[in-house]
């Protein structure tokens, strides 16, 4: 959160956005600290662990007015109005099918995720698949990929990080994220001299495209910050036809 605080202030087009996403991550890290508190009651099944996930839910939705458009307001009254039912099934739906459209699950839920895989505790009720394109200890897909010097890791020190647990692992320079194509002449990649140390990586057989974080070029970057704070790389991917692998938490 103290990256987005410092962007917004050195980008007034996107302060908006870093400063609102600024609050998403502080009750992010909220969460995470009750969670934390309670680590040892965390079996790995959300349906069991609901009770404790429940415990910061009204914090996140009673702010619902300070993070987002009134739309975001209007769905948090709904959740709080519906009770645990609305909540434990908003949760659980999500959980089991992830979906970028359910805001509200995600910014709940990624908190609980991050603490499950820092705790290694593996998820127990959770789908997912398998392969080196999605995340190891969930089955998240990709939010970012970062390159960092190459050392010891495989792949020349391409890493991506998962958009649920946030988990990196290493991954292929010359790899599409989103369908595996292999072949250099169908990839590509756009730089923009605006963000020196991010780039859209693109795949011209499925049409998708990820962005990369470059810690080579800016070690005192964020990748999930920084990639937020470059929203208008999205919009030159999305203009040329590129879709997403996974919309970070403000819908890019």
């Amino acid at each position: 959160m103290d990256r987005a605080r410092e962007l917004s202030e050195c980008d007034e087009a996107a302060r908006p956005l870093l400063r609102g996403y600024a609050r998403v991550l502080t009750l992010q890290r909220d969460c995470s600290e009750r969670l934390h508190a309670r680590l040892g009651e965390l079996s790995g099944s959300l349906d069991r662990d609901l009770s404790v996930v429940r415990s910061y839910v009204p914090l996140v939705l009673s702010a619902a007015d300070t993070i987002g458009p009134s739309l975001l307001a209007q769905q948090s009254r709904h959740l709080l109005d519906g009770g645990d039912a609305a909540v434990d099934s908003m949760l659980l739906a999500w959980w089991r099918t992830p979906s970028d459209e359910h805001f509200f699950a995600r910014v709940l839920l990624q908190p609980y995720a991050a603490c499950l895989a820092r705790a290694g505790i593996r998820p127990a009720d959770r789908e997912s698949s398998r392969g080196d394109r999605v995340c190891p200890f969930c089955g998240g897909a990709p939010q970012v990929s970062v390159l960092q010097s190459a050392g010891d890791a495989d792949g020349g020190g391409r890493q991506l990080q998962c958009s649920v647990c946030f988990t990196l692992w290493p991954f292929r320079r010359v790899l599409c994220a989103f369908c595996g194509e292999e072949d250099e002449r169908r990839l590509g990649y756009f730089h923009s001299p605006s963000f020196d140390h991010v780039r859209v990586d693109t795949c011209d057989t499925c049409k998708g495209y990820l962005k990369t974080v470059d810690l080579t070029r800016l070690g005192l970057a964020v990748p999930v910050v920084d990639e937020v704070a470059s929203a208008s790389l999205d919009l030159w991917a999305r203009d040329r036809g590129y879709q997403k692998i996974a919309l970070n938490l403000v819908g890019l």
